[in-house]
């Protein structure tokens, strides 16, 4: 097969949680330019639609669903429905998050709704689609994770910001989660490899989304490329890893963050 035709989307369909924010909007459109049909879930459809009328206008392939990612049965009613008019699924991404535990908020009964919606939600929608797609004999399964995952917090780089509660700590429910979600990566893609079912993670890291001058500052200075991400960044990863030019990557965790983390 040519190298550029395995990159090639067209015929595939695809399931992204979220998609109004700045990586999902990335998301959603690298995959309808690639050629997919790209389903769009959250709690929001609105929102959604709205935000992405502008690539439905070009004529790409979306089409929007409605879940909730504490509402269990609702990642049930999303899988039965795409697959009722899809009859498949090629590509999970799961890149919907909860941040209920931001800032001043950072108590136990935020920790645990953010488990809920963002620890206990993946492992359910990961295995309604995955068994899904382990009957098929194929299926690509993306998370959006966070260099938040693998390493430590760096407060120095939020010093003197307004991105820190009043107690001065970070919420801790989100590298928590990331953490799982990049160790259940490798669990997904052990289980799921012998039915020919891709499990990777995209460890992200600096989008800019207007923060604070020293926080960009200091994030540039801590990267080898000296840059934070813009709004096309993620998108040949995505791409990539949906595609036929990934068929032999499962297990993988991909730091995407300028080098940060390598460094």
């Amino acid at each position: 097969m040519n190298v550029m035709e395995m990159f090639n989307l067209t015929g595939k369909v695809a399931v992204v949680t979220g998609g109004a924010g700045m990586y999902g909007y990335q998301v959603v459109e690298a995959l309808a330019e690639a050629g997919a049909t790209v389903w769009v879930a959250s709690r929001n459809r609105k929102n959604n639609e709205e935000r992405l009328a502008g690539l439905v206008e070009k004529g790409y392939k979306i089409r929007f669903a409605e879940f909730d990612l504490e509402d269990y049965d609702s990642i049930k009613a999303l899988c039965d429905e795409v697959y009722s008019k899809e009859k498949k699924v090629d590509v999970l991404v799961n890149n919907a998050v909860l941040r209920c535990a931001v800032k001043d908020n950072n108590g136990a009964e935020a920790f645990a709704r953010s488990m809920s919606a963002n620890a206990t939600a993946l492992y359910v929608i990961s295995r309604e689609f995955g068994d899904r797609m382990a009957k098929a004999g194929c299926g690509s399964i993306i998370n959006i994770g966070s260099y938040m995952g693998i390493l430590g917090p760096d407060y120095f780089l939020y010093k003197g910001t307004d991105m820190m509660g009043k107690d001065g700590m970070m919420p801790g429910d989100y590298f928590f989660h990331k953490g799982g979600m990049t160790n259940y990566t490798k669990f997904l893609a052990g289980h799921y490899g012998q039915y020919g079912v891709r499990v990777n993670c995209a460890e992200l890291g600096g989008l800019f989304n207007n923060q604070p001058e020293k926080f960009v500052a200091r994030y540039c200075e801590n990267t080898m490329l000296g840059r934070m991400a813009n709004n096309t960044d993620l998108k040949g990863l995505i791409v990539y890893l949906a595609s036929d030019a990934s068929l032999y990557m499962t297990g993988a965790i991909i730091p995407l963050d300028g080098g940060y983390s390598a460094k």
